[in-house]
């Protein structure tokens, strides 16, 4: 598949997400892409059309999330040149994290998003919107600052770099964590190195990712209190 080829494919996902019915969603996906996405499709805890009410729901956010993740992570492994998550790793962090219980409560949860470039992280915020959670958007850090005054917050996510800061996003962490806000904080940026991901916990983030399956995790983690990384 070409570099244009994947970009119409995620953008098709994109625009998929907003306007088709679930099951139909299911099934353009699972003719389109095979094999491959049938057995995604598969493990994302037998899926049926006979569910209803709150599990109905669940199973509903399961497969939106899903395709969205997945469109996330193919955008972010052709920006980076890195390996895509297998479809089953995939399946298995949706599995895993979306439950009737949980998609109630992050149903009532808001996040702020912090990144000069919010176009960037469509998909990755598509795929925990699925779950019902609301978003604010921020593109500096005083901007991001105003609004944590205004409102509270139950995760923030920011990226690193903003010019002129190239650190802009410990700077965030930085002045959260001294005026008393604890709010959990997530770095999206550019490298998922041990000794980066160390350094953020260190200083008082609950983890560092460049992959959207594990800011996922993070995310979905910090606002439902399981365990961190």
């Amino acid at each position: 598949m070409t570099a244009e080829q994947a970009s119409a494919l995620i953008e098709a996902m994109g625009s998929l997400l907003g306007v088709v019915v679930w099951p139909l969603l299911v099934l353009i996906l699972v003719v389109r892409y095979g094999s491959e996405l049938r057995r995604f499709v598969d493990s994302l805890c037998e899926l049926t059309f006979k569910a209803a009410g709150i599990e109905a729901t669940a199973k509903r956010s399961q497969v939106e999330a899903a395709v969205a993740l997945g469109a996330a992570t193919a955008r972010s492994s052709a920006d980076s040149a890195s390996g895509d998550d297998e479809p089953e790793q995939i399946a298995g962090v949706i599995s895993d994290n979306v439950t009737p219980r949980s998609v109630r409560r992050l149903s009532e949860s808001r996040v702020l998003w912090v990144d000069e470039r919010p176009s960037n992280n469509v998909y990755e915020r598509r795929s925990l919107e699925a779950l019902g959670v609301h978003f604010d958007i921020s593109t500096s850090t005083d901007d991001a600052l105003e609004k944590v005054e205004r409102r509270a917050y139950d995760a923030i996510i920011s990226d690193m770099g903003r010019p002129p800061d190239s650190r802009a996003g410990y700077t965030l962490l930085e002045k959260l964590r001294g005026s008393g806000n604890m709010s959990p904080f997530v770095i999206y940026a550019g490298s998922n190195l041990p000794e980066h991901k160390a350094e953020a916990r260190k200083r008082g983030a609950q983890g560092s990712t460049n992959r959207p399956t594990e800011l996922f995790e993070l995310v979905l983690s910090s606002l439902t209190g399981g365990s961190r990384r």
